[in-house]
């Protein structure tokens, strides 16, 4: 099969992301049917709640399109980095949450189809910024995504 290895690492972040697999509840899985005031619940002072999660996903995302294809910084659509505080004290809402939600989408098509274009000779490659191979960043991106989908669904638990 032509570029088997790229077939491979798509199937691990669409696993982890939003397919179906063995492995359980994947990171969309985690978050279909929140609310908006269920994805803000914070478990206790300084902890993050799963919208937090959910950004911080998406910008991971943005983080590898951007490394695997020597794009420049500064092109995230939330300004700020790694953590957003989200609702915080703006008064977000349930059309809040979806744009967010549609965000994580959004930027994970936009990585998905980066990676797609690979040539697998790629996969070895470290781009510049990085301190690790483009196949260590795929890989470590669904990895996340799994991470992730186990915080959420602990919260899921805790839930008032």
């Amino acid at each position: 099969m032509a570029n088997s290895e790229i077939t491979v690492v798509l199937m691990l972040i669409d696993q982890a992301f939003d397919h179906k697999s063995w492995h359980g509840t994947n990171l969309m899985g985690s978050i279909r049917g929140i609310s908006a005031e269920q994805a803000a619940w914070r478990p206790g002072q300084g902890r993050h709640s799963i919208w937090e999660i959910a950004v911080h996903a998406a910008y991971w995302k943005y983080v590898v399109r951007r490394r695997v294809m020597g794009e420049a910084r500064g092109s995230f659509p939330i300004k700020g980095s790694n953590w957003f505080e989200r609702p915080g004290q703006s008064g977000l809402g349930e059309p809040d949450w979806r744009s967010d939600v549609a965000l994580l989408k959004r930027i994970h098509a936009s990585m998905r189809a980066a990676v797609a274009e690979l040539a697998p000779r790629q996969l070895n490659a470290t781009p510049r910024g990085s301190k690790v191979s483009n196949l260590a960043l795929i890989t470590g991106i669904a990895a996340h995504d799994l991470y992730q989908a186990v915080e959420i669904q602990l919260l899921k638990r805790l839930l008032p």
